[in-house]
């Protein structure tokens, strides 16, 4: 049974920092690219960051230069820290493993709320 367990997320003030977690079970995960999505409320799910199984790196331009994600593959977890947080980081975050179509996996998503 695939699982993938989020954990990090809740409330910090803005300019704040916090450190997502999501530690993985059931699959190989160093075969897997992963990924961190967020979804804002009323609007839709977005990409924030993914990092394939060769440790190449993406980010959506809102989070260039404040977000990091890595991967400890000892560990099968993927982290993304998130620095000079902002009131639209707003969102629930949900991690995401993918190797193909058929073999992409969610978790159950975790809020943050950036607010004073």
């Amino acid at each position: 049974q695939v699982q993938l367990v989020e954990s990090g997320g809740g409330l910090v003030q803005p300019g704040g920092s916090l450190r997502l977690s999501c530690a993985a079970s059931g699959i190989t995960f160093r075969l897997y690219a992963m990924g961190w999505y967020r979804q804002a409320p009323g609007k839709q799910r977005e990409l924030v960051a993914t990092i394939t199984s060769g440790g190449n790196t993406n980010y959506a331009d809102s989070v260039k230069g404040r977000f990091t994600i890595s991967r400890d593959n000892a560990k099968n977890t993927v982290y993304l820290q998130m620095n000079s947080l902002k009131f639209e980081d707003t969102a629930v975050y949900s991690c995401n493993a993918a190797l193909t179509k058929t073999h992409l996996y969610w978790g159950q998503g975790m809020q943050v709320t950036v607010s004073s």
